[in-house]
């Protein structure tokens, strides 16, 4: 909702944006926080805008946009969002499949997927139509909202493969450690595309919020403070 002047290009607003229910380190609902999350409050604050999360499973993000229950989207999952404008990338989401080292599985072409039962992010079918498709087709694939049981059932063998953001499925690995069905296998990582920034960008209704975004974007990078935020988390850097 629209409120006092800002310095920027639009009004100051509370925009209210739809997030995942379950991805740490990026979002944690139950205490508003996460990399993700710090990174597109801060930024909308640059020109006095304040951030609302509403959390959604996953798949219902693009949906929430659509019916008009939110101001904003983390991301659009692949869907078309009709009218909407792209911010510019926020987070880094750099997904691989992953194997138990044990099994000594080697991925690098779509036929290398044959005959493995494959569970995935919601979305990830959308996203990696090429490599996936054809899994469905044999009925060997499965998406999961909740990717903490992707490193459970992983381990314990029940998928062959896990398709996951490798700091996601790094927390959670972290996260089940001591846990009783847990054993913490060596896995082995298989990149299989060039990560693009621009498959994961948030989306808004007003053109306006979208512009003084960027701009807070632009300087949380250019004064350290997004890499500030990642180490918080992660102890690594980002460009």
């Amino acid at each position: 909702m629209l409120g006092l002047a800002c310095p920027g290009l639009a009004m100051c607003a509370e925009v209210s944006m739809a997030f995942g229910e379950k991805i740490p380190p990026f979002c944690f609902p139950e205490t508003d926080s996460g990399i993700e999350l710090e990174i597109l409050r801060e930024a909308l604050a640059f020109r006095g805008h304040t951030l609302k999360p509403k959390y959604y499973p996953f798949a219902r993000i693009p949906t929430a946009f659509k019916m008009g229950s939110v101001d904003a989207a983390m991301t659009d999952l692949g869907e078309d969002m009709g009218k909407a404008f792209y911010g510019d990338p926020a987070v880094f989401y750099d997904n691989v499949f992953i194997t138990l080292a044990s099994r000594n599985i080697s991925i690098r072409t779509p036929a290398d997927l044959r005959g493995l039962t494959v569970i995935a992010f919601v979305g990830a079918l959308k996203r990696y139509p090429a490599w996936l498709n054809q899994v469905k087709k044999d009925g060997h694939y499965f998406e999961q909202n909740n990717q903490s049981l992707q490193v459970m059932t992983l381990d314990a063998g029940h998928y062959d493969v896990a398709l996951s953001d490798k700091n996601i499925y790094k927390y959670f690995s972290l996260l089940l450690k001591g846990s009783r069905n847990f054993h913490d296998k060596p896995v082995t990582l298989h990149n299989f595309v060039k990560m693009n920034p621009m498959d994961y960008r948030p989306v808004f209704r007003e053109q306006g919020v979208r512009d003084d975004f960027n701009a807070g974007l632009k300087q949380l990078k250019s004064s350290g403070r997004f890499n500030a935020i990642y180490k918080k988390y992660l102890g690594d850097q980002r460009d």
